[in-house]
């Protein structure tokens, strides 16, 4: 592993030494620098739940997750000749329906004490040797509101974070920024140390544990702008532009984070929007563009869509086989402009 090693100077990110997308720029906007993403949460999916599990089953045959992983993995080259540079992931998971009121699957990397699952480590250390070859990054989320109950209590939640802290660095994975939690401010989580007025203590928690090898943040529900105690603590700023269908907001967002009184320049990504749009003259990717911000391609079934529909859905057709995806992915190669000579 280290064969990609991601860093930021200023609100820009790196790899290897180089600004990302490097001299690019698109439409008046400087693309070089920012991380484009996609949520592809269910990555190292899996349902321990023997009552829930076969909800998953594919059209072809019963639900397999070491399918999911292989076929996420077939595509990443894909992806990246789209220009797509990071996926976002999470050790618990996702809402599998895509929005869920009650969630009675078991679906997280972490038992009850907070030790890891090997099934679900090895599922993403493949991933992560996979992206590392590719020269990409994996935004690695630890905890899920859906699933932060299924840790027993405060200090299982925090030897989890020590456990795959440590499990990241023995395997010298340098393509990787954690973000402790999916979306902190949804008042569903069950443990106040990953709520919004202790997180940041984990955000610490993590850099210290690393030395500073890993870098750390944590995500705010659609339409929120971080804490100041986040905003200090974090190497980058984590947003999400769910439920925000007016692409002003979305520029407004940006600069509301760089408003705030710790913001000291780091960069702002969207790791998680549900807005597409990708056809018209004005949308929420190009609106974070306009600011000089990341973001990122949440993807989910919306109603009876099928199979074709929804990264976010196991079983995931992680291709890129939808009217929604072949629009990011279109707009995405244009916008990085993928595939074009360089020098």
């Amino acid at each position: 592993m280290g064969q990609t090693t991601v860093s930021i100077q200023g609100e820009d990110f790196f790899l290897n030494g180089r600004r990302t997308y490097a001299g690019r720029t698109y439409g008046g906007r400087r693309v070089e620098g920012l991380l484009m993403n996609s949520r592809m949460v269910q990555a190292i999916f899996d349902d321990l739940n023997p009552e829930t599990r076969a909800r998953w089953n594919y059209p072809d045959g019963a639900w397999d997750p070491e399918r999911n992983t292989d076929e996420l993995i077939a595509m990443l080259p894909v992806y990246q000749e789209h220009g797509l540079l990071a996926v976002a992931m999470n050790l618990q998971g996702g809402s599998p329906e895509g929005y869920s009121k009650d969630q009675p699957w078991i679906t997280g990397a972490f038992d009850e004490r907070g030790d890891l699952r090997d099934g679900h480590m090895a599922r993403l250390s493949r991933i992560l040797a996979a992206t590392d070859r590719l020269g990409m990054v994996v935004i690695l989320g630890f905890f899920y509101f859906g699933q932060d109950e299924r840790v027993e209590d405060e200090a299982a939640i925090v030897r989890a974070v020590d456990n795959a802290t440590d499990w990241l660095l023995r395997g010298n994975h340098t393509n990787v920024i954690v973000e402790i939690a999916n979306e902190v401010d949804v008042p569903r989580y069950e443990h106040e140390i990953l709520m919004p007025a202790r997180c940041h203590e984990l955000v610490t928690r993590v850099q210290t544990r690393s030395k500073g090898r890993l870098l750390v943040g944590t995500s705010f529900g659609g339409g929120s702008i971080p804490t100041e105690a986040v905003a200090a603590a974090s190497d980058g700023l984590l947003v999400h532009g769910n439920g925000v269908s007016d692409p002003d907001r979305i520029r407004a967002m940006v600069d509301a984070c760089r408003a705030l009184a710790p913001y000291r320049g780091q960069p702002i990504v969207f790791n998680e929007d549900d807005h597409f749009n990708f056809d018209q003259p004005d949308n929420n990717m190009l609106a974070a563009l306009d600011r000089h911000a990341s973001w990122g391609y949440f993807d989910y079934r919306m109603g009876d869509e099928g199979f074709d529909q929804g990264y976010q859905n196991p079983p995931v057709n992680w291709g890129i086989s939808s009217e929604r995806k072949r629009g990011f992915f279109g707009l995405l190669k244009e916008v990085t402009g993928a595939g074009e000579p360089t020098g």
